[in-house]
């Protein structure tokens, strides 16, 4: 196959949904050699920060002269953002090859009691067996949902991460805290020390007693003077990327930045480093400074606070959860800006009120949408939830014509926010408007 043939028969695999368990993707693995087990993994997981955490892991590492894979979800403009080693993008012929050796497996499996593979199960089937062939040294791998029942969660990690939780996926994952902890900690392994940045107390003893009962080391981040990594804000000059010191038990790291924009960031990396420290000890090498200072600042990913253009400003983030539109809402309140025009959309599986109730009152206009996605909240139920918070509400066929709708009535200081759903972003075409 080319490589379009390959991305549709990829996509066409989107029709059997999510299935979240491990006995397919295990049989899988196995049928291609057990290529996860040829690289050492930290492994990523929670509701918000955790496609952060795993890219400054991986950034990180690489610093330190490993070459490393990096395994992401969702993709937000190519399918092949999925899939890095060493920061770049798996080459099309490499991944239509692999689909294509893949794909005889996923059709003899179908033919099984194990059932038909799914999209994301085929993506890391891709990935783990480029990751092998590339001879790469390290994984950092983010889990696609939950954690316990995830098709990644075949790895033996070196370190497990769980960054901050809060409620998403419920009709999936429970709709309690405790509940989606219950599922997230189910990438806790016997004796591998796991770094957490929940602050739940709910979601926090449920991932306590998950360490206790696998005798995992628990590394707790925060702020609350009883946590084991802690992180301080030093310099806050730089709009958007303030300086900020990481203490652990194994020392201080001070002078950092983070290449993507957000105080929020902080946390991530400090988990980020707690989880390097961990794969360091576990691999023999001294965790290096400069490393950890330059993996921070080159750290880039697409639809995260990403700024398109200035005057009027067009920024792109994925926040799909109120966790994460809290989150967001906290930057663009330091933003000094003119009037904010709010593009939003969302995939089904998020409830939309949490975010537009979040987000919705700082707007002065809203431009409803839907993404180009297979199950989506219509642009109208998106408008009619927005009424409830913002006096000018707009429907927009798409999220490309609602951007282009928005910039046309901004002035040059407005702020036009696209966010909802990285499907919304990836919906946007940002070379129309760079």
């Amino acid at each position: 196959m080319g490589f379009q043939e390959a991305l549709e028969y990829m996509q066409g695999l989107r029709r059997f949904g999510i299935k979240l368990g491990n006995e397919r993707f295990a049989e899988l693995m196995a049928r291609l050699g057990n290529p996860h087990d040829r690289f050492g993994v930290a492994h990523v997981t929670g509701t918000k920060g955790k496609g952060s955490t795993t890219a400054f892991i991986a950034n990180i590492l690489q610093r330190h002269g490993f070459r490393v894979g990096g395994y992401y979800s969702p993709y937000v403009f190519d399918v092949r953002e999925r899939v890095q080693v060493d920061g770049r993008m798996i080459p099309r012929e490499d991944f239509a090859r692999l689909v294509t050796t893949i794909r005889p497996h996923v059709d003899a499996i179908a033919e099984t009691e194990l059932g038909q593979a799914t999209e994301f199960e085929l993506k890391t089937a891709v990935g783990f067996s480029y990751f092998a062939k590339r001879e790469v040294d390290l994984a950092a791998v983010e889990v696609g949902i939950g954690g316990r029942l995830d098709a990644t969660n075949i790895v033996s990690p070196l370190v497990t991460v769980i960054t901050n939780i809060g409620l998403d996926h419920t009709h999936i994952l429970g709709d309690t805290l405790g509940k989606i902890a219950f599922e997230k900690a189910g990438i806790i392994k016997p004796g591998v020390p796991c770094v957490t940045a929940v602050d739940s107390s709910e979601a926090l003893d449920v991932i306590r007693a998950r360490a206790a009962e696998d005798s995992a080391p628990l590394i707790r981040v925060g702020n609350d003077g009883k946590a084991a990594i802690r992180w301080r804000t030093t310099d806050e000059s730089e709009p958007g990327r303030p300086e900020f010191a990481v203490t652990t038990p194994r020392g201080e790291y001070s002078g950092l930045r983070c290449g993507l924009l957000g105080s929020f960031q902080q946390v991530n990396a400090a988990c980020a480093i707690g989880a390097v420290e961990e794969v360091a000890a576990a691999r023999g090498f001294a965790v290096q400074p400069e490393a950890i200072r330059g993996g921070l600042a080159a750290t880039t990913l697409p639809g995260r606070m990403q700024i398109i253009r200035r005057r009027p400003t067009l920024l792109l983030d994925g926040a799909h959860n109120p966790i994460a539109a809290a989150a967001l809402r906290a930057e663009l309140e330091k933003m000094r800006t003119g009037r904010i025009l709010l593009v939003i959309g969302m995939v089904a599986g998020h409830e939309p009120e949490g975010v537009v109730d979040v987000l919705g009152p700082l707007a002065s206009i809203v431009y409803a949408t839907q993404p180009t996605w297979s199950k989506v909240h219509s642009a109208e139920h998106i408008a009619a939830c927005a009424r409830t918070v913002c006096g000018d509400v707009r429907v927009a066929a798409t999220p490309q014509e609602a951007v282009r709708q928005a910039l046309s009535e901004a002035q040059l200081d407005d702020l036009v926010v696209v966010t909802g759903s990285f499907y919304v972003v990836g919906d946007v075409d940002p070379t129309e408007f760079a």
